[in-house]
């Protein structure tokens, strides 16, 4: 069994990563919103962070009625019990990465969680 594992992601409007690479601690989604159109329904969830990451496009993000405006390059982080959702603007469609983490789990990172040889 090998220690890796590398995929291709489709052209599609979303593409969910945990079941292609079989994370154990994360979940991770490519999206794209069409120029004018959002995310359909509003959400929050019960433990898991989200950090999101602005590929390429502009738009916004509503959360617990706050409008954030968004713009490639853009990272937010967005705790479990906010409510939120997401728009392209009127004239760009938005692309984004989202990670989803159980918040309050990581306990080492970087160099304190290697091992050097």
């Amino acid at each position: 069994m090998s220690n890796f594992m590398k995929v291709s992601a489709e052209n599609a409007p979303r593409v969910e990563l945990h079941d292609k690479l079989g994370l154990t601690g994360a979940e991770i989604s490519i999206n794209t919103i069409s120029a004018g159109q959002n995310v359909p329904f509003i959400h929050s969830h019960k433990q898991n962070e989200e950090i999101y990451y602005v590929i390429d496009g502009s738009g916004k993000a509503v959360i617990d009625n706050e409008e954030i405006d968004l713009v490639a390059g853009d990272w937010i982080r967005i705790s479990p019990v906010a409510e939120r959702q997401f728009f392209a603007s009127e004239n760009n469609s938005i692309s984004y990465v989202c990670i989803q983490v159980k918040e309050n789990s990581l306990e080492e990172f970087t160099s304190n969680d290697a091992i050097i040889k």
